[in-house]
Protein backbone atom coordinates (compact mmCIF):
# COMPACT_ATOMS: atom_id res chain seq x y z
CA UNK A 1 0.00 0.00 0.00
CA UNK A 2 1.37 3.42 -0.99
CA UNK A 3 0.74 6.25 1.46
CA UNK A 4 0.45 9.63 -0.19
CA UNK A 5 2.59 12.23 1.57
CA UNK A 6 0.45 15.35 1.32
CA UNK A 7 1.40 18.48 3.14
CA UNK A 8 -1.35 19.89 5.29
CA UNK A 9 -2.84 23.16 4.14
CA UNK A 10 -1.27 24.94 7.13
CA UNK A 11 2.22 23.83 6.08
CA UNK A 12 1.97 24.92 2.45
CA UNK A 13 3.74 28.04 1.25
CA UNK A 14 1.70 31.02 0.11
CA UNK A 15 2.51 30.28 -3.52
CA UNK A 16 1.48 26.63 -3.13
CA UNK A 17 -1.79 27.77 -1.58
CA UNK A 18 -2.37 30.30 -4.35
CA UNK A 19 -1.74 27.69 -7.04
CA UNK A 20 -4.14 25.37 -5.23
CA UNK A 21 -6.69 28.20 -5.14
CA UNK A 22 -6.27 28.71 -8.90
CA UNK A 23 -7.09 25.02 -9.29
CA UNK A 24 -10.38 25.51 -7.46
CA UNK A 25 -9.46 24.91 -3.79
CA UNK A 26 -11.45 27.53 -1.86
CA UNK A 27 -9.96 26.40 1.46
CA UNK A 28 -6.50 27.40 0.18
CA UNK A 29 -7.76 30.95 -0.43
CA UNK A 30 -9.30 31.03 3.06
CA UNK A 31 -5.93 29.97 4.51
CA UNK A 32 -4.21 32.85 2.69
CA UNK A 33 -6.73 35.26 4.21
CA UNK A 34 -6.16 33.84 7.69
CA UNK A 35 -2.38 34.14 7.30
CA UNK A 36 -2.31 37.73 6.11
CA UNK A 37 -5.47 39.49 7.36
CA UNK A 38 -4.14 40.76 10.71
CA UNK A 39 -0.81 42.08 9.45
CA UNK A 40 -2.44 43.68 6.41
CA UNK A 41 -4.92 45.40 8.72
CA UNK A 42 -2.08 46.78 10.84
CA UNK A 43 -0.28 47.92 7.68
CA UNK A 44 -3.37 49.74 6.39
CA UNK A 45 -3.83 51.34 9.82
CA UNK A 46 -0.65 53.29 8.97
CA UNK A 47 -2.74 55.12 6.38
CA UNK A 48 -6.35 55.24 7.60
CA UNK A 49 -8.02 56.45 10.77
CA UNK A 50 -10.32 53.63 11.79
CA UNK A 51 -9.85 49.94 12.37
CA UNK A 52 -13.18 49.19 10.71
CA UNK A 53 -12.05 51.01 7.57
CA UNK A 54 -8.76 49.09 7.55
CA UNK A 55 -10.63 45.81 7.90
CA UNK A 56 -12.94 46.79 5.03
CA UNK A 57 -9.96 47.63 2.82
CA UNK A 58 -8.34 44.27 3.65
CA UNK A 59 -11.55 42.51 2.71
CA UNK A 60 -11.76 44.58 -0.48
CA UNK A 61 -8.15 43.66 -1.30
CA UNK A 62 -8.86 39.96 -1.01
CA UNK A 63 -12.05 40.32 -3.06
CA UNK A 64 -10.04 42.15 -5.73
CA UNK A 65 -7.53 39.31 -5.70
CA UNK A 66 -10.35 36.77 -5.93
CA UNK A 67 -11.87 38.50 -8.95
CA UNK A 68 -8.51 39.13 -10.68
CA UNK A 69 -6.84 35.87 -9.70
CA UNK A 70 -4.98 35.39 -12.97
CA UNK A 71 -3.12 38.71 -12.58
CA UNK A 72 -0.65 37.33 -10.02
CA UNK A 73 2.92 37.07 -11.35
CA UNK A 74 4.65 34.16 -9.56
CA UNK A 75 8.06 35.80 -9.83
CA UNK A 76 7.01 38.02 -6.90
CA UNK A 77 6.28 36.80 -3.40
CA UNK A 78 2.63 36.49 -2.49
CA UNK A 79 3.09 38.89 0.45
CA UNK A 80 4.45 41.56 -1.87
CA UNK A 81 1.49 41.01 -4.19
CA UNK A 82 -1.21 41.31 -1.51
CA UNK A 83 0.49 44.27 0.20
CA UNK A 84 0.72 46.06 -3.14
CA UNK A 85 -2.99 45.48 -3.75
CA UNK A 86 -3.84 46.63 -0.21
CA UNK A 87 -1.72 49.77 -0.56
CA UNK A 88 -3.39 50.61 -3.86
CA UNK A 89 -6.89 50.07 -2.42
CA UNK A 90 -5.95 52.19 0.60
CA UNK A 91 -4.64 55.06 -1.50
CA UNK A 92 -7.84 54.92 -3.57
CA UNK A 93 -9.85 55.15 -0.36
CA UNK A 94 -7.78 58.10 0.90
CA UNK A 95 -8.06 59.83 -2.44
CA UNK A 96 -11.83 59.52 -2.29
CA UNK A 97 -12.19 60.39 1.37
CA UNK A 98 -9.23 62.80 1.79
CA UNK A 99 -8.49 61.61 5.32
CA UNK A 100 -5.14 61.75 7.10
CA UNK A 101 -3.70 58.86 9.14
CA UNK A 102 -3.56 59.06 12.89
CA UNK A 103 -0.65 57.10 14.31
CA UNK A 104 -2.56 56.87 17.60
CA UNK A 105 -4.96 54.54 15.81
CA UNK A 106 -1.99 52.43 14.76
CA UNK A 107 -0.88 52.18 18.37
CA UNK A 108 -4.32 51.05 19.48
CA UNK A 109 -4.33 48.51 16.67
CA UNK A 110 -1.67 46.51 18.48
CA UNK A 111 -4.48 45.22 20.66
CA UNK A 112 -6.21 43.93 17.54
CA UNK A 113 -3.98 40.87 17.45
CA UNK A 114 -6.10 38.27 19.23
CA UNK A 115 -3.08 36.03 19.74
CA UNK A 116 -1.44 38.50 22.12
CA UNK A 117 -1.61 37.45 25.73
CA UNK A 118 -1.45 39.67 28.79
CA UNK A 119 2.17 38.78 29.50
CA UNK A 120 3.30 39.82 26.02
CA UNK A 121 1.49 43.16 26.31
CA UNK A 122 3.30 44.16 29.49
CA UNK A 123 6.78 42.81 28.69
CA UNK A 124 9.03 45.76 28.04
CA UNK A 125 5.99 48.04 27.75
CA UNK A 126 8.01 51.14 28.60
CA UNK A 127 10.60 50.49 25.86
CA UNK A 128 7.89 49.81 23.28
CA UNK A 129 6.11 53.01 24.22
CA UNK A 130 9.33 55.00 23.81
CA UNK A 131 9.96 53.49 20.40
CA UNK A 132 6.36 54.01 19.30
CA UNK A 133 6.46 57.62 20.48
CA UNK A 134 9.70 58.16 18.56
CA UNK A 135 8.29 56.51 15.41
CA UNK A 136 5.31 58.88 15.56
CA UNK A 137 7.76 61.77 15.29
CA UNK A 138 9.09 60.49 11.96
CA UNK A 139 7.53 61.72 8.74
CA UNK A 140 4.85 59.40 7.35
CA UNK A 141 7.05 57.85 4.61
CA UNK A 142 9.67 56.92 7.19
CA UNK A 143 7.03 55.43 9.50
CA UNK A 144 5.80 53.20 6.68
CA UNK A 145 9.24 51.92 5.61
CA UNK A 146 10.20 51.23 9.24
CA UNK A 147 6.97 49.29 9.69
CA UNK A 148 7.45 47.24 6.51
CA UNK A 149 11.16 46.57 7.07
CA UNK A 150 11.48 46.13 10.82
CA UNK A 151 8.04 44.97 11.88
CA UNK A 152 6.89 43.02 8.81
CA UNK A 153 10.30 41.75 7.71
CA UNK A 154 9.99 42.72 4.06
CA UNK A 155 13.18 42.87 2.02
CA UNK A 156 14.29 46.03 0.20
CA UNK A 157 13.10 44.71 -3.15
CA UNK A 158 9.66 43.86 -1.78
CA UNK A 159 9.29 47.27 -0.14
CA UNK A 160 10.32 49.04 -3.33
CA UNK A 161 7.67 47.03 -5.21
CA UNK A 162 4.98 47.77 -2.62
CA UNK A 163 5.79 51.49 -2.60
CA UNK A 164 6.41 51.57 -6.36
CA UNK A 165 9.80 53.21 -6.11
CA UNK A 166 13.39 52.31 -6.95
CA UNK A 167 15.34 50.00 -4.70
CA UNK A 168 18.01 52.65 -4.13
CA UNK A 169 15.37 55.12 -2.95
CA UNK A 170 13.92 52.47 -0.64
CA UNK A 171 17.35 51.69 0.86
CA UNK A 172 18.01 55.39 1.32
CA UNK A 173 14.63 55.94 3.02
CA UNK A 174 15.15 53.02 5.40
CA UNK A 175 18.65 54.21 6.25
CA UNK A 176 17.48 57.77 6.88
CA UNK A 177 14.43 56.62 8.86
CA UNK A 178 16.58 54.45 11.14
CA UNK A 179 19.13 57.21 11.57
CA UNK A 180 16.44 59.76 12.43
CA UNK A 181 14.74 57.28 14.80
CA UNK A 182 18.06 56.61 16.53
CA UNK A 183 18.63 60.37 16.95
CA UNK A 184 15.14 60.89 18.38
CA UNK A 185 15.62 58.06 20.87
CA UNK A 186 19.06 59.38 21.82
CA UNK A 187 17.67 62.89 22.42
CA UNK A 188 14.82 61.55 24.55
CA UNK A 189 17.23 59.49 26.69
CA UNK A 190 19.39 62.57 27.27
CA UNK A 191 16.34 64.58 28.39
CA UNK A 192 15.26 61.94 30.92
Amino acid sequence: MVVENKTSINEQSDIELYKSFLNGNKEAFNQLILRHRKQLTLFIMKYVKKLEVAEDIVQDSFVYMLINKVDYDFKYSFRTYIYTIAKSRTLNYLKNKSKIVSMEDVLTAKYYDEEMNIEEIYIKKEEREKIQKAIKKLKKDYQIVIYLYDFQGFKYKEISEILNQSMSKTKMMIHRAKKQLKNILKEENEIC
